[in-house]
């Protein structure tokens, strides 16, 4: 099933998917459709596979997805997702309203499995019958309609992130500068690749980030900027033609060498290692590889 709203006024996308069993994204060959989304697996555990690396996709977990991660589940049909643009919901313009960004959406870290109880299970498959509901009611008011019921779900896994992620001494405000550090990134990592450059930017020193990052989650600003740059490098070399030179450049590296260095220190493995790993495993999954 596959229920869509696009709104007139703002040519604003929102999409509910269920029990589809081609749901999928891939990115570099949908970069027209800019959406985020939220997946919920609604049956046993099954296996998720971003940008090329495998998760664990346990059973009532809900994961919110960014624009620009290509995502393959193992079994799609057991999958519930809600896709949105920012043309019908902007989280960075309305971010008092849901606190969102940098945390579920735009932050340089790990995909977060949010696991659903018996009682938010019940309260999720609720919510999602009113969806259901106003997706099939066509009047004036369902745009806003649409658009409440969205930003309650991210509310609701905002809680569930907050709880199930955080140390309890890291407070709101705190919470804030990182998720504006981690929003900065996103924006800036191709071109400021130092903590001091992020550290400028917020009015903060390098060590007040530090400490903050070390209850947020045990990673430091550094490590989460150049993995940001190393994410950003795999989907390149994965999905695009783009020679090892020309990704270089596009990620704020003036020589080759440098770039090549960072990357085998990152993923363990040099640029061309990287490419050639890719087309064994694709060969091994072809025809002629199993033959």
């Amino acid at each position: 099933m596959f229920y869509t709203y696009h709104e007139p006024k703002t040519e604003g996308t929102l999409n509910l998917i269920c029990q589809e069993a081609s749901f999928g994204r891939q990115f570099f060959k949908e970069r027209q459709s800019r959406l985020l989304t939220i997946a919920w697996n609604t049956g046993p555990d099954q296996t998720v596979t971003i940008d090329g690396i495998d998760f664990l996709f346990p059973t009532q977990t809900i994961v919110p997805f960014m624009v620009n991660q290509t995502v393959n589940f193992a079994r799609p049909v057991d999958i519930v997702a809600w896709q949105f643009d920012r043309a019908f919901y902007c989280i960075v313009d309305h971010d008092k309203e849901v606190s969102c960004v940098g945390f579920l959406f735009y932050g340089a870290k790990d995909p977060l499995f949010l696991r659903l109880d018996d009682s938010e299970q019940h309260k999720f498959n609720a919510l999602l019958t009113v969806f259901f509901d106003e997706f099939s009611t066509h009047d004036t008011i369902q745009g806003e309609m649409l658009r409440m019921l969205l930003k309650r779900l991210i509310i609701k896994l905002t809680r569930l992130a907050k709880g199930q992620y955080l140390d309890p001494e890291l407070s709101e405000k705190d919470l804030d500068i990182v998720r504006r550090f981690n929003l900065l990134v996103e924006i800036n990592y191709r071109r400021l690749h130092a903590v001091s450059d992020y550290a400028d930017l917020l009015n903060k020193s390098p060590k007040t980030l530090s400490n903050l990052f070390g209850l947020y989650n045990q990673k430091s600003p550094l490590q989460l900027i150049h993995e940001r740059i190393a994410l950003e490098a795999k989907r390149l070399l994965l999905y695009t033609d783009k020679s090892t030179k020309e990704i270089a450049f596009e990620l704020g590296f003036e020589e080759v060498p440098h770039f090549s260095r960072f990357f085998k220190k990152q993923v363990n493995l040099s640029p061309s290692e990287f490419k050639e790993q890719l087309k064994r495993s694709l060969a091994a999954y072809s025809p002629v590889g199993k033959n």
